[in-house]
């Protein structure tokens, strides 16, 4: 037996002896190169010489046609140690993947625009990109033609903190950057931190707002939902981070829930077509809304919005009322319940409400389907709105927000087919800072996120759009697309270190954005 064992192991080692024989006899020199016993040198070359035997170490390429190092591309030749080539634009991720010896590479006379930062990864002999001109023994980059962008951004940074002898490194773009040295562009051209709004959380019930309140160290949610006649409250749940079912008020075409902290007790104001309004509290011993008053709605016909705010000690909401034969009406806190305060203007199809501080004054702001927005004035001598100006040349607007920058008070003011408006206070009136196409917007909702300021642009026709403060230009630019079917409210909300965005949908499900950051580099 053991006769027949060593047999065999003789068999086997000279079976594999003469495959590695006939492996290094066999090897053709490809087309266009010149061969040596360690080295490759193509000219001319559109490929990369594949089945290479493992001893070559060195391989050039040049005037070549392919136009970038692509990932693993040379993962069959484990052992090359120098690699040279003038025909390059692009070294993508992981490009020396598979490559743990290789110490020397040349890539002056190329035109490579971009270097991706994840080249390095899978190659044994380099920790950081950074070290890569180390490593590499990289000296030599000129004649490349190098984008100053986000993807070059590791490149500058290391040619203004290295401190070895490298040739000069121009810039071939952005415009405004071509012709810099690259050591030499501004640090804020890169910067390559942005944010985006990624999908967190769908969900299956369709709404007309959501009013995010806190209480008692919880997070809650209050949806109108007319299609079931209820006002269903979502509660934050802290360790999934995401919304779930609490409660559902029941009601008649509810069309409207804002809640309302008094006296550290939480309520939740329910408007509907019919059968007036109802004012729920919450109950501790049965952990849920309770009804605590049937509110007093003669004059109104039509609810279409609720404005709810405090002016001093006082706690008033406001009823907006949309329809010709209805009166918009101010509620007012008596430590009983809410009754009619004040009876606002009529015939008008009011849309919308926005309470805000003028100068240091309470003002409220009013838009209408049949006449320009109207500014209201707190009055502390008859504890009443007075009549203050109107903004013109703004009819039709559905929506308005009032918001600051830099302490600046700017109004954001929806139209449902034209433009919508941005608006800067003057300190005597508003005046148009910027216009955004609207189709179907029935909300431009302003909301900040860290120290970013931006404004979503609903559209019931196509994508919502999200705009981003540019600090230059003193407007918002076009940042990003969100897709919402017949969005009626986007309502910012920040918990611990992170930031969201619940959209509301009037026909098909709403949706919860969270607010990333993203590195582009």
């Amino acid at each position: 037996m053991s006769r027949v064992r060593h047999f065999i192991w003789i068999t086997l080692l000279f079976s594999c002896s003469v495959q590695v024989f006939q492996a290094k006899r066999i090897f053709k020199c490809p087309s266009g190169c010149t061969c040596t016993s360690d080295s490759i040198i193509c000219v001319g070359s559109s490929f990369i010489p594949r089945a290479v035997p493992s001893d070559i170490n060195s391989l050039s390429i040049v005037n070549g046609s392919f136009p970038e190092i692509k990932a693993s591309m040379f993962s069959l030749i484990p052992s090359l140690q120098l690699l040279s080539s003038n025909s390059l634009s692009n070294i993508k991720e992981d490009a020396f993947s598979g490559l743990p010896h290789l110490e020397y590479l040349f890539i002056e006379g190329n035109k490579i625009d971009a270097i991706i930062a994840g080249t390095h990864r899978s190659t044994a002999q380099v920790c950081l990109l950074i070290e890569l001109f180390f490593v590499h023994n990289i000296r030599d980059l000129r004649g490349n033609l190098f984008q100053c962008d986000c993807e070059s951004k590791w490149l500058m940074l290391w040619l203004k903190r290295s401190n070895a002898t490298v040739s000069d490194v121009y810039c071939a773009g952005p415009a405004d950057l071509k012709g810099l040295l690259m050591k030499d562009v501004p640090d804020k051209h890169a910067k390559c931190i942005s944010t985006d709004f990624v999908s967190h959380q769908i969900i299956n019930t369709q709404s007309m707002s959501a009013d995010i309140f806190f209480y008692k160290e919880d997070i809650y949610a209050a949806l109108p939902v007319p299609d079931s006649d209820s006002c269903i409250i979502m509660e934050w749940d802290h360790i999934e981070t995401k919304f779930r079912p609490f409660d559902n008020i029941t009601g008649q075409s509810v069309i409207g829930c804002r809640s309302v902290l008094i006296n550290e007790q939480s309520f939740v104001i329910v408007t509907q077509l019919f059968n007036g309004s109802r004012i729920y509290k919450f109950n501790q011993e049965q952990n849920k809304f309770t009804k605590f008053q049937a509110v007093e709605m003669l004059n109104v016909s039509k609810p279409n919005d609720i404005e709810v705010f405090r002016i001093g000690d006082e706690q008033f909401f406001l009823i907006v009322d949309s329809s010709k034969a209805g009166v918009s009406t101010l509620f007012r806190w008596n430590d009983t319940g809410f009754f009619p305060h004040q009876f606002l203007h009529e015939w008008f199809r009011d849309t919308d409400a926005e309470f805000f501080d003028l100068d240091g004054k309470a003002a409220l702001i009013l838009t209408s389907r049949s006449q320009p927005p109207i500014i209201y004035q707190w009055n502390k001598g008859n504890q009443m709105f007075v009549l203050y100006d109107e903004i013109p040349n703004m009819d039709d607007m559905v929506s308005v927000k009032a918001f600051r920058i830099n302490n600046i008070l700017y109004l954001a003011m929806a139209c449902y087919i034209g433009d919508s408006k941005v608006l800067k206070w003057t300190g005597k009136n508003f005046v148009e800072v910027q216009g955004m196409p609207s189709r179907g917007a029935m909300v431009l909702q302003p909301f900040m996120f860290k120290d970013q300021h931006y404004l979503v642009l609903s559209s019931d026709y196509s994508f919502s759009q999200i705009y981003r403060w540019d600090k230059e230009k003193q407007l918002f630019i076009k940042f990003r697309e969100v897709y919402v079917q017949w969005p009626r409210s986007f309502t910012p909300l920040s918990t611990g270190q992170r930031d969201f965005l619940f959209a509301t949908s009037f026909k098909g499900k709403s949706k919860v954005f969270e607010h990333v950051s993203v590195d582009y580099s």
